[in-house]
């Protein structure tokens, strides 16, 4: 549970990135309908389509993490996750270009959201969130990581559905007041960031390690039980044979 609602802390926090990085889109989104209920349903079906293209994402990356879990890589996933998260902070410049705001994958999403914004109705607005959701961003980059580290496709969906939640209140904020977050505030947000991110890359580390911890760093047993449980029913099939064996030589 504490993996889950890391991605919503994720979220929240990151939600101020996410500002400078989609704010402008948010700012100029073109919200349909008169009237305050309108524009507050014009604001949501954006940031649900993004939140649904972050779990789309989730159960994809989730998928990996349970492939690898169930050929017994969980803990090294989790904690490889972790250190990836931690060096993200402590040595930025391994991942200077982790945007990749000029592939051209970015450009054909952008004219894609471009035209889209010609007509206004809910649907394009949810469309736009679905495609905003694709764009290159670093802090995806680290929640899809968390996905992965999961170990599972159900928890990974919902640790990417959580981020996502977690961004709307600001980004729903920004494109019906404008920028809600002064200068000063931001800056200082953007500074807890990246100890949010390593706290959360300690938190995979530790739940890789699998330390005995409740709740924290669980035994290996029950971080990994489908590897344990094969695990025990070749041990039990290998004693039914020995006993077989000995039972026949007698």
């Amino acid at each position: 549970m504490e993996i889950i609602l890391s991605g919503f802390v994720l979220g929240i926090m990151g939600s101020v990135h996410c500002a400078g990085m989609c704010g402008p889109i948010a700012l100029s989104l073109p919200l349909y309908g008169k009237g305050a209920v309108a524009k507050v349903s014009g604001g949501l079906m954006y940031n649900i389509g993004r939140t649904v293209t972050y779990g789309i994402m989730g159960a994809f990356f989730g998928i990996i993490g349970q492939g690898l879990s169930l050929v017994g890589f969980q803990q090294w996933v989790s904690v490889i996750m972790g250190a990836l998260m931690i060096a993200s902070v402590l040595i930025p410049s391994l991942f200077k270009n982790v945007n990749g705001a000029n592939i051209p994958i970015a450009g054909l999403i952008r004219k894609g959201i471009q035209k889209l914004f010609v007509k206004k109705s809910f649907g394009r607005l949810f469309f736009i969130g679905l495609l905003n959701g694709l764009l290159p961003c670093g802090l995806v980059y680290l929640a899809i990581a968390g996905a992965i580290g999961t170990g599972d496709v159900t928890t990974g969906t919902l640790f990417m559905v959580l981020f996502g939640l977690g961004t709307l209140p600001l980004m729903l904020g920004i494109s019906l007041i404008g920028n809600l977050v002064g200068l000063k505030v931001r800056d200082r947000i953007n500074k807890l960031i990246p100890v949010l991110v390593v706290v959360i890359g300690v938190i995979f580390m530790l739940r890789g390690l699998s330390l005995g911890i409740p709740y924290l760093s669980p035994p290996e047993t029950k971080l990994n039980p489908q590897v344990h449980m094969k695990h025990e029913e070749g041990v039990a099939n290998e004693a039914v044979k020995g006993a077989c064996c000995h039972a026949e030589e007698e």
